[in-house]
């Protein structure tokens, strides 16, 4: 990825210093990872609302047609891998690798702003930028306590993105997903879930969960997880159009995709699937929505909430 001398965003909070160390769980209502110019079209940034809303007005269950977690890159679960691959000896602030990744996560957080912002534009919306907030160990947010072994998430509650960078370690080491590139769906795939926060698809998934049985929420989150999949893969689409990528860059994202699919996962740390517990989607799912937006940058294209998966 074609990625130095490229702007950086200035929405970018570094709490690493602050940030305490230790091992605890995610919590509710965040959504984990298991991630210049402007950008046109696509159809209507609200049309993946329509399922929910006309199951809400016409007094038929949504669930029937949709299917569901608990959000961001990593499923939750039985999905969680601890890092074990030697304390993070990159974490630390000031040192040159992590200077280099800071401004790597900057550009590309950079290059999310401007390609949402021209998408939104061309809907007659104004994109709201998220912050990026670096910490190290754990870390409370609106949503409240995590620490570095949930992944990355997303918080809508403060509208923020939390990044431990020690995660690239482990999606390098432990889930085989190399490239910078896979680095950089991460974080589009988090900013894809600001996206589905700022048009309302988030608050209404929320609000349809609290009533579902834990099977039917599980279904409705993998379509709510796969749709930030192909969000990220739009954004993916328009980088592509400015020269950005290098051969080989789309190819390491749909690997990451690979490795961070719900049975993938189930396999690698129980040996065993548990298919009703997916919240995430599947390898191959992740895969396809991801690589579907990339091929069209339509957000008409990223319908996950109907029809089949």
């Amino acid at each position: 990825m074609l990625w130095k001398g490229r702007r950086q965003s200035d929405n970018i909070e570094d709490d690493r210093s602050d940030s305490g160390g230790g091992i605890g769980g995610g919590s509710p209502g965040q959504f984990r990872i298991p991630i210049g110019g402007r950008a046109g079209g696509g159809g209507s940034i609200f049309l993946v609302i329509l399922v929910v809303l006309a199951g809400w007005y016409f007094g038929f269950d949504p669930s029937t047609i949709l299917g569901g977690g608990d959000g961001g890159l990593l499923p939750g679960g039985g999905g969680q891998i601890t890092d074990n691959s030697g304390g993070g000896q990159d974490s630390g602030a000031g040192t040159p690798a992590n200077d280099e990744m800071k401004q790597f996560v900057a550009t590309v957080l950079a290059e999310t702003e401007d390609t949402w912002t021209g998408i939104f534009k061309s809907q007659g919306l104004t994109y709201e930028d998220p912050k990026l907030v670096l910490f190290s160990g754990q870390v409370r947010s609106a949503c409240g306590f995590a620490s570095a072994a949930a992944g990355p998430f997303y918080c809508p509650g403060d509208h923020k993105v939390y990044l431990d960078m020690t995660f690239f370690q482990q999606l390098d080491q432990q889930f085989g997903a190399s490239g910078e590139f896979a680095r950089a769906y991460v974080v589009a795939h988090e900013v894809g879930h600001h996206v589905q926060n700022l048009t309302g698809i988030m608050s209404k998934f929320n609000q349809m969960r609290q009533g579902m049985s834990e099977a039917d929420a599980n279904q409705l989150s993998v379509r709510i997880e796969l749709q930030a999949d192909c969000f990220a893969g739009v954004w993916a689409h328009y980088t592509a159009q400015k020269g950005i990528l290098e051969q080989g860059d789309m190819e390491s994202a749909l690997n990451a995709a690979k490795q961070i699919g719900d049975d993938t996962l189930q396999k690698k740390t129980q040996g065993y699937v548990v298919p009703e517990s997916f919240n995430h989607g599947t390898s191959q799912q992740r895969q396809t929505w991801l690589a579907r937006g990339y091929k069209s940058g339509k957000l008409s294209d990223c319908n996950t909430l109907s029809g089949p998966i």
